[in-house]
């Protein structure tokens, strides 16, 4: 199959990346769209969340990322997380870079979407080309009619899964003992390890991602606070 009969639908948003101009600059039929879930469709089953690796870290510590990882296997038979950039930058953007391991470990291993690293634009769009002429699809990819999910139980379920150590199963529990998200997020120590098979080293782990101070907080805002 020569690149020309290949085609890939891109989320219009991706324009900035320079990779939809790399995958035009080899000839492949590009179709750009506002996509509501994942940025690259190369497959009629087959979707691709791209995310640098700030974008990433970013995404799971304001809970994006899981509520993501469900809508994108709900829709999509194989759904592909593609983290760009470099390593090292983890331990440049967070403090315990175990938070974010841990975070791509429930992605891969309770989710099970595999995550590709690439190390820039140029080795994103090869990955790409692969992915797309990797089976023959006549058709080619297809745009779905996804709507924009409302359902309030998995949002809230999503939000309790960015926590540590918590799968659906305990984010379940927690909110049948607490009854709302907000309720568990202002539960004590004591009160979060008395739910059922949760332990007190993980509500120790919970807690302390919760109260500790982000580096993303501005030191204007540390100064107001300081001198209210």
């Amino acid at each position: 199959m020569t690149l020309k009969n290949l085609r890939i639908i891109v989320d219009e948003r991706e324009r900035k990346s320079g990779i939809p101009d790399l995958l035009k600059s080899i000839g492949l039929n590009l179709e750009l769209k506002v996509l509501p879930i994942g940025d690259y469709v190369v497959a009629p089953e087959t979707i691709v969340e791209r995310k640098s690796i700030r974008d990433l870290m970013s995404s799971v510590f304001d809970g994006r990322l899981f509520d993501q990882c469900s809508r994108l296997k709900e829709h999509f038979q194989h759904p592909v997380i593609l983290m760009e950039g470099n390593m090292d930058e983890i331990e440049e953007i967070v403090e315990n870079p175990l938070i974010f391991y841990g975070a791509i470990s429930t992605v891969a291993i309770d989710f099970k979407i595999p995550i590709i690293p690439t190390p820039n634009a140029t080795h994103t769009a090869k990955l790409l080309v692969s992915m797309c002429s990797r089976k023959d699809s006549p058709k080619g990819p297809y745009l779905k009619k996804i709507k924009k999910s409302n359902d309030l139980e998995k949002q809230q379920l999503s939000s309790l899964c960015s926590l540590p150590g918590v799968g659906e199963k305990f984010a379940m529990r927690l909110l049948e003992k607490f009854g709302t998200p907000l309720r568990v997020f202002t539960a004590t120590t004591s009160e979060l390890a008395k739910v059922d098979g949760l332990g007190e080293a993980r509500a120790k782990k919970i807690k302390k991602i919760l109260e500790s101070k982000s580096k993303f907080l501005k030191v204007s805002n540390q100064t107001t606070l300081q001198d209210m």
